[in-house]
């Protein structure tokens, strides 16, 4: 079969001979015939929805599941009595709002539709789609069309005639060429048959624009994660991968620099890579395709079908993409990749590992956290972040005076003795002392691990778990020693009579709250410093390598 190319990109000819070439578009799907045509969102491969015999021409063209329903597209608001039946008010105003544009209605099927269209279903999904040719086309041939995007089943979606030509050359009788599609992923879809509706599909219409007309949306789980066995599809793209090229995709979610250095990290010689504009040259030397800019989801949305579908002429064996947050068009460029990757995702602020280190005082976490550091690791501590806080913080100064009275010296020094002397004897005093640390604590500690570019962290604090810290922690050491031990390293280290670090000491949780608290427990009986931190390094060599082992398999999930 010789398929024929509708040129309609220059507005300029004259007219007779575009409303000829409309009229021979119009013919071949009049007749039974494949057209692929243009629409705002992405080219698609047109038939006449009402002729079975048609429809199903389009399941073999793309090789297309027959369970998986097209969308019937008309050329305005006043076909949906043809071809609907209890018709809500809502679609009507959803329809002056948005119509023509990239908005898919689900609503309850007029009988005249055919099964092979609604893929069995008893609803239908209607489009009215913002391109002058096809609607001049849809007009002219005087019948709705199924019209699914005009890719091989699978393949990332067509944005060009060029692209439906790779992949339907031949296997149709024509193709409009009506120029790039201006948005670039497909037309949302929202089912208007159930309350409150639901959102099938995110596309070139954002969720929150259709919020402010429809109010509260409810958004289906096939948006973030793929539907279970046997699970029959409400709408097009919801079952089955898809958007794929050749090579398999990994998406990696996360703020942009952390996204970025994660593929860095994980990244081989033959890898590809797409990512926005601002990180292009972390991967000099790799396939690259540029989304655009972080914050510019509308060129993001008009490339990233091209950036799947070029990976396909190069060498890659694998292909790695940075992902957009889920707002306005995000979601569903967020949603092409995913779908593209088989939801194969990583999280990159989910890469770091987090420590929660504790234990009571001269137990060796000061020994244990020196292990992490010379891991690569950045450690929290509480104590010095909150003494640190003192001298700038007016607010936290003041929560402890009016607590504890003036317990700061002239030049505004807090004197730890005086305060120390009050709360190690009394347990109440301590829980009110900790309890204003760590409400100021906690936010500031939380603000330096979303702040931070390294890969690993560890949060030092006797009261970890009473502070709420534990939360922000993958996983939670206790480091233990036995008393005697404890002692004497508290008296040689802050040089203190021996009553005293016992006092300290004796103020604070035993071991055993802290064994029971705490995910696992590193014990220290060395005599040694140099001994400790030698068993502390092989410690949490296989505690991270462990934790980021469960993080992958996760992710792969």
């Amino acid at each position: 079969m010789q398929t024929q190319v509708f040129d309609l990109r220059d507005t300029k000819r004259p007219q007779k001979e575009v409303d000829d070439q409309i009229e021979a578009a119009a013919r071949i799907l009049r007749e039974g015939g494949l057209v692929g045509i243009p629409t705002e969102t992405v080219y698609g491969l047109a038939a006449n929805g009402l002729d079975p015999d048609a429809v199903r021409k389009i399941y073999v063209a793309k090789g297309r599941p027959s369970d998986n329903p097209m969308i019937l597209t008309v050329s305005g608001a006043q076909w949906l009595t043809r071809y609907c039946v209890d018709v809500p008010p809502i679609a009507y105003e959803l329809a002056r709002r948005f119509w023509p544009g990239p908005l898919t209605l689900i609503l309850k099927r007029n009988p005249i539709v055919p099964d092979v269209t609604t893929g069995g279903l008893d609803t239908v999904a209607m489009r009215c789609p913002n391109h002058p040719v096809t609607l001049a086309i849809i007009r002219e041939a005087g019948i709705p069309v199924a019209a699914p995007s005009a890719n091989t089943s699978g393949r990332p979606s067509c944005t060009t005639a060029q692209d439906v030509l790779e992949d339907m050359n031949g296997k149709i009788e024509g193709v409009v060429d009506g120029g790039p599609c201006s948005v670039g992923v497909e037309s949302t879809i929202l089912d208007l048959t159930v309350n409150p509706p639901r959102l099938l599909r995110p596309g070139g219409l954002p969720l929150e624009d259709l919020e402010a007309v429809v109010g509260l949306i409810e958004v289906d789980h096939a948006v973030t994660k793929p539907l279970k066995e046997g699970e029959q599809p409400k709408a097009p793209g919801m079952k089955y991968r898809h958007y794929a090229p050749e090579a398999p995709v990994t998406v990696v979610t996360g703020a942009p620099a952390r996204s970025a250095q994660e593929i860095v990290h994980r990244m081989t010689p033959t890898s590809g890579v797409i990512c926005f504009e601002e990180f292009e040259e972390l991967f000099a030397g790799h396939e690259v395709h540029v989304l655009g800019k972080t914050g510019d989801k509308v060129t993001q949305a008009q490339r990233v079908f091209d950036a799947l579908r070029t990976f396909d002429e190069s060498s890659v064996t694998e292909i790695f993409a940075q992902c957009p947050d889920n707002r306005g068009l995000g979601l569903a460029i967020n949603n092409r990749l995913k779908k593209a990757a088989g939801f194969h995702v990583i999280d990159a602020d989910d890469s770091s590992v987090v420590l929660g280190i504790t234990g009571g005082t001269g137990a060796g976490k000061t020994s244990a956290l020196h292990a992490i550091e010379m891991l690569g690791g950045t450690v929290f501590d509480c104590d010095a972040i909150y003494h640190e806080m003192l001298k700038s913080d007016e607010n936290l100064k003041n929560a402890i005076i009016g607590v504890f009275g003036n317990i700061f010296d002239e030049d505004g020094t807090l004197n730890r003795k005086k305060l120390g002397e009050m709360v190690f004897s009394n347990k109440d005093r301590l829980d009110q002392l900790n309890e204003i640390i760590y409400r100021f604590v906690r936010p500031e500690i939380l603000r330096r691990l979303e702040g931070g570019d390294g890969r690993l962290y560890a949060i030092d604090a006797i009261s970890l778990i009473e502070g709420g810290l534990d939360q922000f922690c993958d996983c939670t050491v206790a480091v233990t020693s036995p008393m005697e031990l404890r002692v004497r390293r508290v008296m040689a280290r802050d040089n203190i009579e021996e009553q005293y670090a016992r006092l300290r000491i004796s103020a604070q949780k035993s071991d055993d709250y802290f064994r029971e608290k705490c995910d696992c427990e590193l014990e220290n009986a060395a005599e040694t410093v140099e001994t400790f931190e030698k068993e502390a390094l092989r410690f949490f060599t296989k505690l991270i390598d462990r934790i980021k082992e469960e993080k992958q398999h996760a992710g792969k999930e």
